[in-house]
């Protein structure tokens, strides 16, 4: 379950195809410099370029630290400080970048910077584009469906976590790992490997099973968390590990009535590759 962290407000956005994650500070959005740099240049190592290209402009290397700031993003292997920017600090970046996609990306910053404002008023759009998200990437609407059920449970016990002393980010991540050892036998960060992903999100590559017992390990440890009251990360663990166990009782019943693992390392990687070559077929 590659949530440890999840804030409902980090997100990842498509430009030309290229994801590029975002999350809310300070009420904007925020983009991981290395996903724009990789998005823009195509560079296969993106952090090597931000070096060369700081060292092409003593001003912007000057200024970087009022640019940028160290945020954390969840990943496939747990939550990790990135450098990201703003929309006025990305246009300055994007000016020492020699790239025929620095326009294009202007107005595409343009418009999800509108778009912040417009979930800001009407917070339902905010899943709307989710959704619409998921669709372009080729999955189908009963799995879509399947997904946003998932984050919403999983947002209903981070907000419990967060009324009864857990702190985030790091405490998070230990609750999140308890509730998936309970629930799978193995921790995030282990799923992850186990399905050969890198920074891609575990639940974006999980199956419906996979997804309903991710989902009663986490419903199932919000109840308990209500029932008994728990505060702080001892008392909070000790209830992961038991709604985690809920659901893991189920998944060993349901494994030795078919006789088949709920677990795969299947991924959807190949799922988005077919998309892709389904749509420039189609434009062709």
């Amino acid at each position: 379950m590659n949530e440890p962290v999840r804030n409902p407000e980090t997100r990842i956005a498509l430009f030309q195809r290229r994801e590029i994650r975002r999350t809310i500070h300070n009420h904007e959005w925020w983009f991981v410099v290395e996903d724009v740099v990789a998005a823009l240049t195509d560079s296969r190592d993106p952090k090597q370029y931000i070096q060369r290209m700081k060292h092409r402009d003593p001003e912007l290397a000057k200024g970087w630290v009022q640019i940028v700031h160290t945020l954390s993003i969840p990943t496939a292997g747990g939550p990790q400080q990135m450098l990201c920017g703003n929309t006025e600090g990305l246009f300055r970046i994007i000016q020492s970048i020699p790239s025929p996609k620095a326009e294009p990306f202007k107005r595409w910053l343009a418009r999800v910077g509108y778009e912040r404002i417009q979930e800001i008023e009407d917070p339902e759009l905010a899943t709307k584009r989710t959704r619409a998200l998921y669709k372009a990437k080729g999955y189908s609407d009963d799995w879509i469906e399947k997904r946003m059920r998932s984050i919403a449970i999983r947002d209903e016990l981070t907000d419990e976590w967060k009324k009864r002393g857990v702190k985030e980010q790091r405490e998070y991540a230990i609750l999140t790992a308890e509730i998936s050892q309970a629930t799978f036998g193995l921790t995030p960060t282990q799923y992850a490997e186990f399905k050969r992903l890198k920074r891609e999100n575990l639940r974006d590559h999980m199956n419906d099973l996979e997804l309903i017992f991710s989902m009663l390990g986490e419903a199932a440890t919000t109840e308990i968390t209500r029932t008994r009251d728990t505060q702080g990360l001892p008392e909070n663990q000790e209830a992961a590990h038991d709604g985690g166990t809920v659901a893991g009782n189920a998944r060993r019943e349901l494994e030795k009535k078919t006789g088949r693992n709920v677990s795969t390392p299947e991924n959807y990687l190949a799922l988005g590759q077919a998309a892709k070559k389904a749509r420039q077929l189609k434009q062709s």
